[in-house]
């Protein structure tokens, strides 16, 4: 008996590896270029003719892609064990599996500062003939913020196409929206079926919302008299209002897959794109380096010239969640801006309680309304089907925030006979309030006052309340710019001596355009239409750098995507319109470097930086070196084998990269640690003198080497040394992080760079 059942459990166990490694999924494979054999006319021919020579499998093996500038090689799916032979296949560097990736889900051109006649705006021509790539869920052509009046021709430097399809004929594309492609071969294959195109459009046309919504925000149009039910209403515009738009759909119902990315990148590399735009990341923490696609690919770009702009990710507000967070991306979090849609909660006791919201229709009788809690009627979330009727009927519900989409849960409460609602947050998003175009008058309102009103609930014996909606609010009050909870922040999880995120911008309660196919709370029961929606996520920040990176690529078409980078860092403020550091949002306190990195962007300050940090690609090689990156991994980045003495040249430190900012990690309580920076004089005086100001963090004695630094010519570069020391008396009276600042001044430019410290003896000590 045993005999049978070992027998049996064994071959169990080999149908089961045998079925796992029979099973097909997508692979990105990366080649070495000039391993081609002569007699193939094609890499495309030679990477056919390499899947061909793979074991058979009981599925068929297809290719999907070809790939040739974001990254060299191809992808299809495979089985394991054809996954595995290729890796033993010479000319082949790297074979990833591929991943799926998740979007990052008016008023700000005056809160930035741009307007009309001066500054960046003029001086860039507002980003004319320069070309955003737009990476996204596609875009709906028809809104306003696409037309292209008073355009000049498309660019003589555009490459690209515009694919038609049943619902996007050859006119949806004009002198705003140059070109539009859509990639799906990715999904499709992980699907393995075809796109169900009665729920989404396998053309470039945005059934999703969220790419039109951040490509009118990069580039849109000037539109005059723009609102969403009369909120935010005035003139809406994008942050280069004469830049094109190339729209590369890669988002489908599922998410976002690697393969498809990676085609997006290379194609619109080849096309002639100057900037990308990519409001996408890995859900969870960032992934090395070499096995994150977009990484990869932004590589390929910068070594083009092309700036790729990403969110940071909203998976705030825990550390370490910060994402796109190599080097050579500019990582962008989100932040308040100087407007607001007050809606209050007023209880029967007549205290006031100030949230948020977007409701527009039918108000709530003029009467207080008995109020409950929804844990007390079904559930806290208040889930569609969950609250008793009976218990709701004719009723305002308080629902906690989480769990399901914040819109949706004013419908279960509208379904089960409820007349309005109060969303009250949770410590997960502390004092962060994010306006939403619910369907039933309602408003949400921060964790304080969420906690006060559902005491009120349990002490009352009759408690009422009412919601009074207030319209929209420009002002000084609340400060801003505040970082909003949701915004994922460092400090960095993969290479600690690089500060990430780079910048913040505006990403919460952003106006911009909106597709048709869908309402503005994207949920099937809402039935509304919008040419523009209010949303929030870094989603929306990114494009708005993205916008100001066009400008400044007009501004100097000659300079680098690092150079541009450091542009924006460098001028970027941290303190809010009333003087003061910025605020996070989930905690109320004062936010830092490791939330914000270098501070809000500042684009008409960015225009005259002074001075720039350049990278070029060696640098970033000898950084891979630097974090223990052999030849073998090096080498998916330079697309060609390397040798192995190509970490000959290499940092002391990663720290050593000509960054913008500094990060320090301090091992002991008495450690020193020095880090190299080069600047280049891009100003426009050639024989500047600049002295260095260093505020330095508590518990760390900080000297720059030289402090003076006297240029003679243009585009000069100069170097310096800055020495951290950790001062082991002071230590025990700091917390185990802290931060500074050092600025290098010339009399008219202020080159400013935070510093964060962390010790991570503090860390394990408190552990």
């Amino acid at each position: 008996m045993a005999i049978s059942f070992f027998f049996f459990l064994s071959l169990l166990l080999i149908l089961f590896y045998s079925s796992s490694s029979d099973r097909a999924e997508n692979f990105i494979i990366h080649v070495s270029k000039s391993h081609k054999p002569s007699l193939f006319s094609s890499h495309h021919h030679w990477y056919s003719s390499i899947l061909h020579s793979l074991p058979p499998s009981p599925h068929p093996t297809k290719l999907l892609y070809t790939y040739e500038l974001a990254i060299n090689g191809f992808s299809a799916r495979l089985t394991a064990t054809q996954a595995e032979k290729l890796r033993e296949l010479r000319g082949i560097l790297s074979v990833i599996p591929d991943q799926v990736r998740q979007i990052h889900t008016t008023r700000t051109p005056h809160f930035l500062g741009l307007s009309d006649g001066v500054g960046l705006w003029q001086n860039s021509y507002y980003g004319d003939g320069v070309i955003i790539g737009v990476l996204d869920t596609g875009i709906w052509p028809e809104r306003p913020s696409f037309i292209d009046s008073g355009l000049s021709p498309v660019p003589d430097s555009w490459k690209g196409i515009c694919e038609t399809g049943p619902d996007f004929p050859a006119s949806a594309c004009n002198r705003k929206i140059i070109g539009a492609r859509a990639f799906y071969k990715g999904y499709e294959s992980y699907l393995e079926r075809s796109i169900d195109e009665t729920k989404e459009s396998k053309s470039p046309r945005d059934t999703e919302g969220h790419g039109t919504h951040t490509a009118s925000t990069a580039a849109g149009s000037v539109v005059s008299n723009a609102s969403l039910f009369e909120f935010a209403y005035g003139e809406a515009r994008g942050k280069a209002t004469k830049a094109r738009i190339a729209a590369y759909k890669i988002c489908w119902s599922l998410g976002c897959f690697d393969s498809d990315i990676l085609a997006a990148m290379d194609q619109a590399i080849a096309d002639g794109v100057n900037v990308i735009s990519l409001s996408v990341g890995a859900t969870g923490y960032a992934p090395q380096y070499d096995h994150d696609s977009i990484a990869i690919g932004a590589f390929g770009a910068a070594s083009h010239g092309v700036v790729v702009s990403c969110s940071a990710g909203n998976s705030g507000p825990g550390p370490y969640t910060a994402v796109n967070i190599a080097p050579w991306i500019l990582t962008v979090g989100a932040s308040t801006i100087d407007r607001e849609f007050p809606a209050d909660a007023v209880l029967g006791d007549g205290r006031i309680f100030g949230g948020v919201s977007l409701y527009f229709g039918d108000p709530l009788v003029d009467f207080k309304l008995r109020l409950v809690y929804a844990g007390d009627v079904g559930n806290r979330y208040c889930y569609m089907g969950s609250l008793s009727p009976s218990k709701v009927q004719g009723k305002i519900v308080v629902c906690d925030r989480g769990g399901n989409a914040r819109v949706e849960k004013g419908s279960a409460v509208k379904l089960a006979g409820g007349l309005g609602m109060i969303l009250a947050n949770t410590a997960g998003s502390g004092e962060e309030l994010i306006a939403d175009a619910h369907l039933i008058p309602a408003t949400m309102v921060g964790e304080v006052a969420g906690n006060k009103i559902r005491e009120y609930i349990k002490i009352s014996q009759f408690p009422t309340a009412t919601i009074v909606l207030r319209g929209t609010v420009i002002g000084p009050s609340p400060p801003a710019p505040k970082i909003a909870a949701f915004s994922s922040r460092g400090p960095n999880h993969l290479t600690p001596e690089i500060l990430k995120p780079d910048v913040i911008a505006p990403g919460v309660n952003i106006l911009a355009g909106w597709t048709g196919f869908t309402g503005p709370s994207t949920l099937d029961i809402d039935p509304r239409r919008v040419d523009f929606n209010i949303i929030s996520g870094t989603s929306m920040s990114c494009p708005h750098v993205s916008g100001l990176v066009a400008l400044l690529k007009k501004a100097y078409p000659n300079w680098s995507p690092a150079a541009i980078k450091s542009a924006l860092m460098t001028t970027a403020y941290s303190l809010d319109n009333s003087g003061n550091t910025i605020k996070d949002l989930a905690t109320g306190e004062e936010s830092s470097p490791f939330v914000y990195g270098a501070g809000h962007v500042d684009p008409n300050r960015a225009l005259n930086p002074g001075l720039v940090y350049d990278i070029d690609d060696s640098e970033y090689v000898a950084f891979l070196c630097s974090i223990g990156y052999d030849s073998k991994r090096i080498a998916v980045f330079v697309r060609e084998p390397t040798s192995s003495d190509v970490c000959e040249v290499k940092f002391a430190t990663p720290g050593d990269l000509n960054y913008p900012s500094f990060s320090v990690v301090f091992d002991s309580n008495d450690q020193v640690i020095k880090y190299k920076r080069t600047v280049k004089n891009v100003g426009t005086s050639v024989d500047a003198v600049y002295e260095a100001k260093v505020n330095a963090p508590p518990g760390v004695e900080i000297s720059v080497s030289p402090s003076k630094l006297e240029f003679s010519a243009e585009n000069q570069t100069l170097t310096y040394d800055i020495t951290f020391a950790s001062d082991g008396l002071a230590l025990s009276a700091v917390a185990s992080q802290a931060f500074g600042l050092i600025e290098w001044g010339d009399g008219v430019h202020i080159v400013r760079s935070p510093i964060a410290v962390r010790w991570l003896q503090g860390l394990k000590d408190s552990i």
